[in-house]
């Protein structure tokens, strides 16, 4: 005679497979935390990998070096952001330190969004960019209203400078500075304010507390940039 499960036997089967996966199966549910994270030392690759292959140089430019690739975090619309672009000479920036964009967008400061080519890397709007289009701007990297992030601390580098701008020269070397030509932090020549010790980037889904270096609760998260190298890694 032959043999076979029955229904009963099956749906046991089931049953039993069910409650080892929920045993046995690591918890997988997202944290946001390590999601804004990751995100966030992908984009500051991304923005060494431009400045690796966009030398500003240029002989004629006597501010050239202001105009290397940057990511830039504000509070803009009233959440955590962040950006990425290269500052210019020309009318839509003029080395102000901001994000630029004409009105045709012919002329933009601010990096393509590589995964979606009608939008650009810049999670909120800004005075000089997108202040009436917001379909081209970034979603994710509105890290305040997608990741729940309170308050963002940029710490180290060496260099004097506390604003929250991580820069890039072609040999992908770290930067913190301004290159605003109004700032007192801004760039004065092509290898100042060049990183001599590591960069840290805390997120926080409340206040940061110190030290700004390591995470101290459950609520921050901190990312290390090294020196010379600019390699960028979640502590």
């Amino acid at each position: 005679m032959k043999k076979a499960f029955t229904l009963l036997e099956l749906i046991f089967v089931i049953v039993v497979v069910g409650i080892l996966a929920a045993v046995i199966i690591p918890n997988t549910r997202s944290n946001s935390l390590q999601e804004v994270a990751v995100q966030l030392v992908s984009h500051i690759r991304y923005t060494q990998h431009l400045a690796m292959i966009d030398d500003k140089f240029d002989a004629n430019e006597p501010l050239w070096y202001r105009q290397k690739w940057q990511l830039a975090f504000s509070t803009a619309g009233g959440t955590n952001s962040y950006m990425i672009f290269a500052d210019s000479p020309s009318s839509v920036g003029a080395y102000d330190g901001n994000p630029g964009a004409n009105s045709t967008y012919t002329d933009v400061e601010v990096a393509q969004n590589p995964a979606s080519k009608d939008k650009y890397l810049i999670g909120a709007a800004f005075g000089s960019f997108d202040n009436s289009e917001t379909k081209k701007l970034s979603n994710e990297l509105a890290i305040g209203n997608k990741y729940g992030i309170g308050d963002v601390t940029v710490n180290g580098g060496g260099t004097g400078s506390n604003v929250k701008r991580i820069l890039f020269d072609h040999l992908g070397r770290p930067y913190r500075g301004n290159t605003s030509s109004t700032s007192a932090a801004a760039l004065s020549y092509s290898v100042d304010k060049v990183a001599i010790s590591a960069i840290y980037v805390k997120l926080c889904t409340n206040t940061c507390v110190n030290p700004k270096t390591s995470a101290n609760n459950a609520n921050e998260i901190v990312i290390k940039i090294e020196p010379e190298t600019g390699y960028a890694h979640i502590l």
